[in-house]
């Protein structure tokens, strides 16, 4: 991620964070650069995504996640998370695999180094209330075959819950 300040000088390699500099001048306003730009992005939120033109009356602390064609104060930050602040605009330029979560939207978005888009979410299994209800998927279950004594409504009720097993992915097709 690279974050436009304005100002010039070394930066941190990850976040694009202002560094203070031996005998600098004015040195809080470095640092109070780093830490508006830090309450932007670290663990990020943001009212809309894909917005091309900044909102009107913005909020401080309010962030969006910049179109592909934006314009106004936000011409040539495609992509990028605009923050509104007392100092005006921010800018943090996103690396792949930064996270946001988009209040429209009520989902965490994931920027894959090219586009934002809606997050998967990778893990071992979920949890609720200490109870794991969720984990790697299982094995087949063999679809009904044979028997000399069919209950025609329980063999489409037992083929109903076996397609809504594979098709939410807890059993192999």
């Amino acid at each position: 991620m690279t974050i436009d300040t304005g100002l010039t000088g070394d930066r941190s390699a990850r976040l694009g964070l202002p560094l203070l500099q031996p005998g600098q001048a004015q040195k809080e306003m470095v640092h109070n650069e780093a830490l508006t730009l830090l309450d932007l992005v670290l663990n990020a939120s943001v009212v809309a995504a894909g917005v091309s033109v900044p909102p009107v009356d913005p909020v401080p602390g309010a962030c969006w996640i910049v179109g592909a064609a934006p314009g106004g104060d936000w011409t040539g930050q495609a992509q990028a998370i605009a923050g509104w602040t007392a100092g005006g605009w921010r800018f943090a330029v996103p690396r792949a695999g930064m996270t946001a979560w988009c209040e429209d939207r009520a989902m965490l978005l994931r920027f894959d180094g090219t586009a934002w888009a809606g997050a998967d979410i990778a893990g071992a299994r979920i949890v609720i209330g200490g109870v794991p209800v969720v984990q790697a998927r299982g094995a087949a279950i063999a679809d009904v075959v044979g028997g000399s004594v069919v209950d025609d409504s329980a063999r489409v009720t037992i083929d109903a819950i076996l397609a809504a097993l594979r098709n939410h992915g807890l059993i192999a097709a």
